[in-house]
């Protein structure tokens, strides 16, 4: 089932989103300073083109660089990213087929926004007892 919601993820937004970030991230490489941006930017790109069995959790250790990093982030990007997810989750929701796109484009705002002090792994390799920040 997570393939198929892939697929039709790929095909209604997902990949114009993957494509976002991934411009945000070659932007973002083209400065020094700014790399750890870029890495960022790809890391969402993945996760934007293929979101489904993938849960996002909290970093341990993550500290006063990541709360820095998140600020330049939603300055310079998460802004118009997140606005990108909020596009599309409206044009999505237009359907019935859409509305599960847009309720994941929308839990995928939070990580859009801040995603330092966030991982993103695979849903089937959480341990028993974390839980996930959230799960698609």
């Amino acid at each position: 089932m997570r393939t198929l919601l892939n697929l039709v993820w790929l095909v209604f937004g997902g990949l114009w989103l993957a494509l976002g970030y991934a411009l945000a991230g070659v932007v973002f490489c083209v400065l020094v300073v700014t790399i750890p941006l870029g890495v960022a930017s790809f890391r969402m790109a993945s996760y934007a083109l293929w979101p489904f069995g993938r849960a996002v959790v909290a970093q341990e250790g993550a500290g006063a660089g990541s709360v820095l990093l998140n600020v330049v982030w939603v300055v310079l990007a998460g802004w118009w990213l997140a606005l990108g997810h909020l596009l599309t989750a409206v044009a999505q929701a237009i359907t019935i087929i859409g509305i599960p796109l847009a309720v994941a484009n929308l839990k995928m705002l939070p990580v859009s926004l801040v995603p330092y002090g966030k991982r993103i792994v695979p849903a089937d390799s959480l341990p028993p007892g974390q839980r996930p920040l959230h799960s698609l």
